[in-house]
Order: C-alpha cells, then structure tokens, then sequence
C-alpha cells in the first residue's frame, strides 16, 4: 500500500491522489522508495527557497487591488488574497511522473511473447523469482490451479491453441507483478503454394503464394526472381498482400525463369521453387460482358456476344481466340466450339423451349494456357406465342349458330321422313300405299 508521503499534506487536487494509488498499484513495491527520495528532495526545496507558508510570503503576494480592478481576477483564484503553495503540487506531480515512466520501463521489461508449438510442453519462470519462491499464476486474468506449478515454475503440458493468452505471475500474496508473457501456439509453416502467370502478356508477370495450412502465428515471406544470372525486382503489392509483380525486360526470350518463396516464423521456415519459361505462364483472364438472346422466329438458335478481357493490353498485336461451351439445364453434358477469331457466335442446335447455360474462355493465339471460364449465363431460345383458345371458341360458336338457323325449303316427295314429321303424317303415307296396292291388283 502507498505509504504517507512526506511531501506536504494540504494538496487540494483530489484527482492526483487517486492517480498516484493506480499507478502505485501498477508499478509495484519500489513505489516507497521512489517517494522516500522524492520526500527528501521536497525538503530540500523547502529549505532553498522561503517558507512559503509565512505571512510575508503572503503578505508579498497579495492582489493589488489595481490589478483587480483592471484584470477582474475572480474570486477563488487567490485564497484570501494570498497565492497558493506551488512547491507541494510541484513536488507530488514529479512523484507522478517518475511513477509513469518506472511503470512503462517495468511493463516493457518484464513483458514477452513467447512461441510454442502446439503439443510441446512449456514452462515458464516467474521473471527472477527464485525457484522456491510463493507465487501466483494467472492465465488471461484468471488464476491457475497450483498443480500446473513447479516450485515458482508454470508447466503446461501438450498445449494447444486454446491456451494462447496472457500469462502473470504474482509474488506471493501482495499481488506485485513479477513476471508477465504472452503465450502463442502455433506451427512451423508448411512448404508454401506458388504460382507464377502472365495475364497482361507482354508487360509482364505476377506471382502469388499461400500456406497450405494455417500456422496461427505471424509469417514472413520472402521473394527472389532470377533470369539467367540476374536477379529481377518483384514489386510487391498492398492487396492482395501475397502477390508481386515483375516487369518483362526482355521478350521473347529463351532463358528460364526461377522464383524461390521462403516462408519463415519464430518456429520454423520452409521454401519452395518454381523454373518456367515466359511462354508458359501467358494465361489470359476469363471474358468479360458475356451475354447470350434468343433470337427471334428461331426457336433453335441463341446470339452470344462478349468483350476481352480488359487485363489484356493489346489485342490487335496479341490476338485471343475463345472457347464456348454451352448445355441445357436438364442435361450434363456440355457442346463446346472453338472460335479462332471474333467476340460472338450463333448457337443453331438448341432445344426449342429448354433454357441453356453458357461460357467463354480465352486464349492467346499461339501461346500458353487457356483462361478459366467466364461467369455462366442463361438463356431460353425463342418460343411462339400461344394461341388465344377463347377467341377460337367463341368463333365456333358462332358459325355453329349460323349453320344451324337456316332451313331448307319444303320438298314435294310423297312419305320423306326427313322432311315430314308425326304420327298423322306416317298414317297418311301408309294409306297411300294400300291405294296404289288395290289398283294394281285391279288392273291384273
């Protein structure tokens, strides 16, 4: 606990004792002494200059009642017409400096990071504390059960990620900070991935790089590009962070190139190499703007239209040819054309009515590497409006109306049943026939 100081004790800023016990707090037990030699240089001041408390002192310091006048002084500024003591806030305000400065070389000191590798065993000293010492352990604020302990010693067995975090010690139970470090876990790094491409041939390349695994812990990489026997410059970019860029200073050439990526962490490094020509690399990116429509009164037949890609300095001297390839939804299979020129294509074998899904890629005329497809877009081929089914009923209707109110005229024909319609008509007819009968029997 902070001792009575011997500065002098009518101090009216509230707010500095308070600071002075944080900082007491954090900086530990040479608080005391700090203020035993801040004590007797407060004496010392006393004794140099006049008793700054004595009533000529007072007396020579008062307000001139002139200068009230002219400056207004407010009330409070000057106790009683007397100025304040400074040597007691002068003196206490040291002690608070000195404090801050002692607290940050400790922190500074006596705080590390320390790496370790997951699965390893760890053990931590408690800063200079001797082995039999009585201490205490916290891990991330929180305190560590006494078994982990070795006399002043912490072991963690097997560790893993999650006991990365803040380790203090404390000396025995006044909670003076010994010894603090903050524990990362993690692994050596794994031969990095590197690949090397070319998609604004002929300007030149970039190369890009990756872990295959986490590490948990910062990296560092390091690049080297050599053609022949020199070694070129690799311009590294803001984003992404993992990725260069190297100038093509002479084309065409027949010399191999040989980029080297070193990874290094405090547990480990690794490397790896790639040699490759400058023809090999040239990859263009995918096209841009693709777009496919039916066409219309063609139900077979789908427009396809893009643009180069824009990464593509110069496609007049560097031409790109392209490869389609398309496919209805229903079905797996893909169609593919190749196209040596031009930035459209007509489809004329769809499926009339199945909607299609369709991309492009690129590639220089004569060298490298195909470009990975574009993004897939969707089409349907034109279909024919269908017909209005109620307005071809409603014409039915009516000429059925029409037919079936007109009447043929009335026939002479003796017994026509289409046309003559009852009983009395059927007797009438059978009547007749017994009439002709008798005559011809007559005439026999």
């Amino acid at each position: 606990m902070l001792s009575a100081s011997p500065c002098p004790s009518n101090v009216a800023f509230l707010g500095a004792g308070e600071l002075l016990w944080d900082l007491t707090v954090a900086a530990g037990g040479a608080v005391a002494a700090l203020e035993h030699i801040l004590g007797v240089g407060c004496e010392v001041l006393k004794k140099k200059i006049p008793d700054l408390s004595s009533e000529d002192w007072s007396s020579s310091q008062k307000n001139p009642p002139d200068v009230e006048e002219k400056l207004g002084t407010p009330q409070g500024l000057w106790t009683g017409g007397e100025m304040a003591n400074p040597v007691p806030s002068a003196c206490c305000v040291v002690l608070a400096a000195v404090v801050v400065v002692y607290a940050q070389r400790h922190s500074q000191q006596d705080s590390h990071i320390q790496y370790e590798r997951v699965g390893a065993d760890v053990t931590m000293k408690c800063g200079s504390m001797d082995w039999d010492a009585a201490v205490t352990w916290t891990a991330n604020g929180t305190d560590i059960d006494e078994s982990h302990l070795n006399g002043s010693y912490l072991i963690l067995k097997n560790v893993d990620l999650t006991q990365s975090g803040q380790y203090s010690c404390y000396e025995g139970s006044s909670w003076h900070l010994k010894y603090q470090t903050y524990l990362r876990v993690g692994t050596p790094p794994k031969e990095p991935v590197l690949m090397c491409r070319s998609n604004n041939y002929p300007k030149g390349f970039y190369c890009s790089w990756h872990l295959p695994t986490p590490t948990y812990i910062p990296n560092s990489f390091n690049i080297s590009v050599i053609h022949g026997t020199r070694e070129m410059v690799c311009e590294k970019d803001v984003f992404p962070k993992n990725r260069c860029h190297i100038r093509y200073l002479q084309l065409f050439s027949t010399v191999k190139y040989k980029v080297t990526l070193t990874v290094t962490n405090a547990l480990g490094k690794n490397s790896t190499t790639v040699t490759f020509d400058e023809f090999a690399i040239v990859k263009p990116d995918p096209p841009e703007s693709v777009v496919a429509k039916p066409v219309p009164n063609n139900p077979r037949r789908l427009e396809v239209s893009w643009q180069n890609p824009s990464s593509w300095p110069d496609p007049e001297s560097f031409p790109l040819k392209f490869f389609l390839r398309y496919r209805p939804l229903i079905l797996d299979q893909w169609q593919h054309v190749e196209l040596s020129d031009g930035t459209s294509h007509t489809i004329t074998d769809a499926y009339a009515g199945k909607e299609y899904i369709i991309q492009v890629a690129a590639k220089d005329n004569d060298i490298g590497t195909w470009s990975d497809w574009s993004v897939a877009v969707h089409a349907t081929p034109w279909t024919e409006e269908p017909k209005h089914l109620t307005t071809e009923a409603q014409v039915t209707e009516t000429t059925s109306a029409s037919t079936s109110s007109f009447m043929p005229p009335p026939t002479t024909k003796i017994c026509d049943k289409g046309a003559v319609v009852g009983s009395g008509a059927v007797a009438v007819c059978w009547t007749a026939g017994l009439v002709l009968a008798a005559y011809g029997v007559l005439f026999i």
